[in-house]
């Protein structure tokens, strides 16, 4: 059998199916006739669909793989049937490992889940309150409206801090093995974008150099590793010094501690705050300014030998003033005054100093007046600088060994590094919250955040996830989990699916790794 076109006296053109046997043709069927070249085509290719029905019909076709075809058929229908039925698709990596961290921590003794979702935001999105609703309702699928967020601030401040400085301390208290030991402190300030001052956020100096700028003053008190046990707020302008013993009085008898060491840098710490902390037994480590010891003290210090041993000095009733030199520190303290030194040197060429930049902040100790109106750069101020160059001190009542005092004290970095993230990571400034009770549910909620951050490190340490924090969660932003309505069982089947490229954090989203911790 096979197609053959016959051309008509009409100009038309047959398409039939024919046969031959014998040396005798026989027509079986005309398929149709057409003038048009493009419908001949079609009814050329009708005539081989015709010639191939009817073969089958007389001789079935052995059909080999008939069962490998049914099954690629099955799988095709079955696939298509589950993604028709996939009801949502979520990009919800970090809120995963953030909800499984916040929960070992014992947050979720906070029953809200508006707590909840402002502390994860901090962490995988830090934005305005407004930017926090629409990523929460883009990424998580959860519609937060934006004054019930504004209420629950306005409702937060009072009731929850207590009780989440409370879980973080006995959280932190467990991973040290039940002692918390060695305590810092140390302040920074929070800026806001703003020029309006009231009784809280006042103007006054700025560790970030917006002296312009209403601030508030933010007190942290962190364990060793750097784990966050309390916090205070103050008036933008109050003497830092005066917000450590507080803090501390209140945390101590709230936990009735007996054996700890407060660690702290030298401007938190005058005469006074001294006295009052060894009035209430406390024991310290804290930076001294050597430079302000009697003259004495001074020549003493001075006549010490600078071959990288540390001195000490007795100051009776249980002090000790412990000095020390380092070659690097001493490469550190002249290069940075001579940059201080440069820029007051430009800022005289030029006639920009006036009486108002003399001060003892900065580089501006080692400036002069002369007369009533010139100002002058102390040479003779500058030389007697440069002999203490390398000298550090710390005074402490302690009874522990030199290096001890020393290795505590250095380990005020973790305050530091606390603010660091703080600032960098969650964004706890600059604020746009007005009142005082949203400034401080706004300062609580990023305090959480930095205790989850810590936790989340820690676990990351432990389980030898070589990756930090941040880029876990950047990862983890593209892990997906897919919904699935199964229409017979009249249910969902919900999957979190990492990926190849998620490898690294593939072991986070396995619930046997979170029994194990």
């Amino acid at each position: 059998m096979y197609v053959k076109k016959i051309r008509n006296r009409s100009g038309s053109v047959s398409v039939i199916v024919a046969s031959k046997h014998k040396g005798r043709y026989e027509k079986l069927i005309t398929i149709g006739i057409s003038k048009d070249k493009s419908e001949i085509e079609q009814l050329e290719q009708k005539g081989l669909d015709w010639i191939r029905r009817r073969k089958l019909s007389i001789q079935p076709e052995l059909d080999l793989f008939g069962e490998e075809r049914r099954a690629l058929e099955y799988e095709r229908e079955m696939t298509e049937r589950v993604l028709s039925n996939i009801d949502n698709i979520l990009l919800n990596g970090t809120e995963l490992i953030l909800d499984r961290v916040f929960d070992r921590i014992g947050f979720n003794r906070i029953e809200d889940k508006v707590f909840r979702k402002l502390v994860q935001s901090r962490l995988s999105y830090p934005a305005s309150k407004a930017a926090t609703v629409e990523y929460l309702k883009n990424y998580y699928d959860e519609d937060v409206d934006l004054s019930r967020i504004y209420r629950y601030l306005d409702k937060l401040s009072s009731c929850h801090k207590d009780l989440v400085q409370d879980i973080s301390v006995r959280h932190t208290m467990e991973v040290l093995g039940g002692h918390i030991g060695v305590m810092f402190y140390d302040v920074t300030t929070l800026y806001f974008e703003t020029d309006r001052q009231d009784d809280l956020r006042k103007t006054g100096f700025s560790k970030e150099g917006r002296h312009s700028n209403p601030q508030i003053i933010l007190g942290l008190l962190v364990s060793l590793d750097g784990y966050p046990l309390a916090y205070c707020i103050h008036e933008g302008n109050k003497y830092e010094g005066h917000t450590m013993l507080p803090v501390i009085r209140e945390f101590v008898a709230r936990y009735s501690l007996d054996d700890f060491i407060v660690v702290a840098d030298s401007g938190l710490m005058s005469s006074d705050n001294i006295n009052e902390l060894e009035a209430e037994g406390c024991k310290y480590i804290i930076g001294s300014r050597i430079k302000n010891e009697s003259e004495a003290v001074k020549r003493l210090i001075l006549s010490f030998a600078k071959e990288g041993v540390m001195h000490e000095i007795d100051k009776g009733n249980g002090r000790r003033l412990l000095v020390g030199y380092s070659e690097n520190r001493a490469k550190k303290d002249a290069h940075n005054r001579e940059k201080g030194i440069r820029r007051l040197e430009k800022a005289y060429r030029a006639g920009h100093l006036s009486k108002e930049n003399i001060n003892r902040r900065g580089y501006n100790k080692f400036l002069d007046m002369d007369g009533n109106t010139k100002v002058t750069i102390n040479y003779d101020r500058i030389r007697d600088d440069e002999r203490w160059d390398g000298l550090k001190g710390y005074l402490t009542n302690t009874i522990i060994p030199t290096d001890e005092v020393v290795t505590a004290y250095h380990n005020l970095w973790n305050v530091e590094r606390a603010f660091r993230i703080a600032k960098s990571k969650i964004e706890i400034r600059p604020m746009f919250h007005f009142t005082r009770r949203r400034i401080e549910a706004h300062v609580c909620i990023c305090f959480v955040a930095l205790k989850v951050y810590k936790e989340l490190e820690r676990l990351l340490k432990l389980n030898h996830i070589n990756m930090s924090v941040d880029k876990v969660l950047n990862m983890a932003k593209t892990v997906t989990t897919i919904s699935i309505y199964m229409p017979e069982n009249k249910a969902h089947y919900v999957k979190t699916m990492p990926m190849k490229r998620h490898k690294p954090i593939e072991k986070l989203f396995n619930e046997e790794f979170w029994g194990m911790q």
